[in-house]
């Protein structure tokens, strides 16, 4: 029983940080920072919940071989699912990509399933399918279609590096200790940053005041968090059950913020897919409380 209050406390405050984030990002790009860079300001805040990780765990980070990959794969899947985003959403309109990855916890629940022989019951396997859908519906975004055929290839690779990240996380707690997990996704975001700051479009003009980097810097920390937050939850509980329910829990968080910031009202699509994700909720936390 202590586990599953563990599993569910630390899943629901990595949907609340990644909802407060989502609905604040935006207002860097608009300021005139890229998200390129801010990417990097990014890694840069996982410093800080990487050490106060690592303190809580003595300072005890696990140097072996397996650990050592297990963590840096669950950080380059990560970073660099999100760095080959920034190229993908150059060629293709968001409201075609984003849905597309929405459904990357599938990838996550089939190697669960596969090899590590995680099980749920019907209702449990109900509040899946429609936390999947719910992902589905809230990602989606009005704009101009268009954009090569790269585009799919392109996201295809973010839809399985996230996916797959996932599983690795979940894995990886079977063998090690959170804290060294973070600590090396933690220090693969840093290797990736000179990549991030090569694609960035310097010929752009870009803020360099408080709206660029420090703006982000305080955003970013809400990602990083959320990023730690994640980690235990997967410690915890069932990768089959947290990964759809953070994928469509946090886009829930970040509608009725933007809400309250801006006082619209949620398109159509987003109110079907918020109800889809609270019924998804409800199920998949009565299965766990059964148990």
């Amino acid at each position: 029983m202590k586990n599953q209050r563990l599993w569910l406390f630390y899943t629901i405050f990595t949907v609340g940080a990644w909802g407060l984030w989502g609905a604040l990002i935006n207002s860097t790009a608009e300021a005139g920072f890229p998200e390129t860079l801010g990417y990097c300001v990014w890694a840069l805040t996982m410093i800080p919940p990487a050490l106060v990780a690592l303190r809580l765990a003595d300072w005890k980070l696990e140097y072996s071989m397996p650990a050592i990959l297990l963590g840096c794969a669950a950080g380059f899947l990560g970073a660099g699912g999100q760095l080959i985003l920034f190229k993908t959403l150059r060629t293709a309109p968001a409201h075609l990509v984003f849905p597309f990855i929405a459904l990357s916890p599938m990838v996550t629940i089939l190697m669960a399933l596969i090899i590590s022989r995680e099980r749920a019951s019907r209702k449990g396997w109900l509040g899946i399918i429609l936390a999947l859908t719910a992902g589905v519906f809230l990602s989606y975004s009005e704009g101009s279609s268009g954009g090569a055929g790269y585009w799919v290839f392109l996201a295809l690779l973010v839809f399985l590096a996230w996916g797959i990240q996932g599983f690795v996380i979940s894995y990886a707690n079977r063998r090690m200790r959170a804290e060294s997990i973070f600590f090396y996704m933690m220090l693969t975001a840093l290797l990736l940053s000179p990549f991030a700051i090569w694609i960035t479009d310097f010929t752009q003009e870009i803020n360099w005041g408080f709206r660029g980097p420090y703006l982000a810097a305080a955003i970013q920390v809400l990602n990083s968090i959320g990023a730690l937050f994640l980690v235990y939850a997967y410690r915890y509980g069932k990768a089959i059950i947290i990964s759809p329910l953070i994928n469509a829990g946090a886009p829930v968080v970040t509608i009725f913020i933007s809400l309250a910031m801006y006082w619209t009202l949620p398109h159509p699509v987003h109110s079907i897919g918020i109800v889809i994700a609270i019924i998804a909720a409800v199920l998949i936390a009565l299965e766990e409380e059964s148990k």
